[in-house]
């Protein structure tokens, strides 16, 4: 949606001189809905009573709590999209030692899942979510389809990147 007055709004206009500004659109759109939603979930998480753990810990929180089954790191990893294990690994400790996740084992894998206070602390974090999140969509009229459109084009465009970069790792 460029503006036609004053060009794409972007973060980095020297990126946007090339082909195709729109992506350096799409590009500023993802740094600042990032940044959001690392806000939005640690500020969720305080306000459900637990301060004093990042973004990423919520997001494994969450992920370990899916579907109620053990999870390994490498798995969570995977769903997260997150190359860095070591900093998956310091958040399970960092959850472990506040008692909302316990390790155990699977074969010789290490796994994680949710206690009932993780469990209680994601529910708690849900119904904040319902409130204060969709319930403002929902007024300003976001509508369910256009959501899925949009999450269906950043998955999309994460492999895109993805593809990017090993390309410019072998670059």
């Amino acid at each position: 949606m460029s503006n036609s007055t004053f060009g794409p709004v972007v973060s980095s206009a020297h990126l946007a001189e090339g082909t195709f500004p729109e992506v350096s659109e799409f590009e500023f759109g993802l740094i600042i809905a990032g940044h959001a939603f690392a806000r939005w979930t640690v500020r969720a998480m305080a306000a459900a009573g637990y301060s004093g753990l990042s973004s990423l810990d919520v997001l494994v929180l969450h992920t370990v709590r899916h579907r109620g089954k053990p999870k390994k790191l490498a798995d969570i990893c995977l769903v997260l999209n997150v190359e860095d294990t070591h900093t998956v690994n310091y958040a399970i400790k960092k959850l472990s030692k506040a008692g909302l996740v316990r390790e155990g084992r699977q074969g010789k894998e290490k796994t994680v899942e949710a206690t009932e206070e993780g469990i209680a602390a994601c529910s708690r974090y849900r119904e904040i979510r319902e409130a204060l999140l969709l319930e403002a969509m929902q007024d300003i009229g976001i509508e369910p389809e256009q959501l899925g459109r949009v999450s269906s084009l950043l998955r999309l465009m994460s492999g895109q990147y993805d593809q990017a970069a090993r390309a410019a790792t072998a670059y």
